[in-house]
């Protein structure tokens, strides 16, 4: 019985770990894109290049994600 309570411990936390590995949004481009002068200039989600995104809502986690 003491196994199978470690073994869901364990598996719980790891779930719970990976669960909340990551950024939501969109991906970055690497350095070398950023200036490549032929790159084209759209933000890549079918938005205007000034337009501003949604606001940012706090999470719990946004201090160790950011």
């Amino acid at each position: 019985m003491t196994r199978w309570v470690q073994a869901f411990v364990a598996a719980s936390a790891l779930a719970l770990l990976l669960g909340g590995c990551g950024v939501r949004g969109s991906l970055e481009t690497p350095p070398e894109a950023k200036n490549d002068p032929t790159a084209d200039a759209q933000s890549g989600q079918g938005k205007a290049e000034g337009a501003t995104g949604k606001p940012h809502k706090g999470f719990i986690l946004d201090g160790l994600l950011r």
